[in-house]
């Protein structure tokens, strides 16, 4: 377009991209490419663009460091939204190697065998803590409680709390989206698809900061490679190599800011320990509400924040 290339409507004719445009670029790689490769990419530049519009427009003030990786934004903004979130969570299935006969119970809903390894991180793209070992077949919100069970396992300070899907229930502690209604970032892509009430807009705000943890998977599995397949070596050590990778990981983060790796999709123990635990035993707030009372209290401060959200986008 800047050597200008585009017709008297703005567009880029198929002409011009056949006869000028591919030439030039096919010169340049090994793989020759169509005008159909050109298609599927301006498709997908076209929505990264309205899932990226989509997000700046219902998320006023917040930005994004390409370097870094991280949003920004004032700090007003990240005082109203996040001063008491402090990271999400979310479980990942890694390819696992099990003999004998656990087998079974290490398959997961996608019939491959796999060790459950749940995760909470920062907005930094860091690790807080990581729960590796258990049965690919394991529920995520089970891996949750075993983690808050342990002696040294995962603490949530008073008054902080995490972000979690929907696939664990709403808790004090960890804010999970409203069920049956509109979520993922795609689902908001595009003219027309704004959120339509409180329950979306809290979504839609939900969605784009839990998404780092979407991002750490991707850029853990891409930058340990051998996570791709079954590990050669006995269970136990599977285990750890895990723990060791993801400390090798915050270690590579804090030394060097560049984690140019691609988001990869996720799906939605026995013996393991945590990841720089960073809270005190004494900062926990007491179990004293019966499961009811705490979901009942937990919905009713998600509806507070979904209602002081879409009143101040409407303001």
């Amino acid at each position: 377009m800047n050597r200008g290339l585009r017709d008297a409507n703005g567009s880029l004719s198929k002409q011009n991209v056949e006869r000028i445009i591919l030439p030039q670029l096919n010169a340049k790689t090994k793989f020759p490419k169509t005008y159909s490769h050109y298609l599927s990419r301006m498709k997908w530049f076209r929505n990264q663009y309205n899932m990226m519009s989509t997000l700046m427009r219902n998320n006023s003030g917040f930005g994004w460091d390409p370097i870094g990786k991280t949003f920004t934004a004032h700090e007003d903004v990240w005082k109203d939204y996040l001063k008491d979130c402090i990271g999400a969570i979310d479980g990942t299935h890694i390819p696992a190697s099990v003999k004998g006969r656990d087998v079974s119970s290490y398959r997961d809903r996608h019939e491959n065998i796999s060790q459950n390894v749940l995760a909470a991180c920062n907005f930094d793209l860091e690790f807080m803590y990581v729960l590796s070992g258990w049965e690919g077949s394991a529920h995520d919100s089970k891996v949750l409680s075993d983690a808050l069970a342990r002696k040294n396992g995962l603490k949530v300070p008073q008054g902080k709390y995490y972000l979690v899907d929907c696939g664990f229930p709403n808790r004090r502690k960890f804010l999970a989206p409203y069920r049956g209604v509109r979520y993922h970032l795609q689902d908001f892509a595009g003219h027309g698809n704004d959120p339509e009430n409180e329950k979306e807009l809290f979504n839609l705000r939900h969605a784009s900061l839990r998404n780092v943890i979407e991002r750490i998977f991707g850029i853990f599995k891409s930058r340990f490679t051998i996570f791709k397949s079954a590990p050669p070596f006995l269970f136990k050590t599977q285990v750890e190599l895990v723990l060791a990778c993801a400390a090798l990981h915050n270690f590579l983060r804090k030394e060097c800011r560049s984690d140019e790796f691609p988001v990869e999709p996720t799906d939605e123990s026995s013996s393991s320990s945590s990841v720089l635990p960073n809270y005190e035993d004494n900062d926990h707030e007491p179990i004293v509400q019966t499961q009811e009372q705490e979901r009942e209290d937990a919905n009713i401060w998600r509806t507070n924040i979904g209602s002081d959200m879409w009143r101040n986008a409407n303001n």
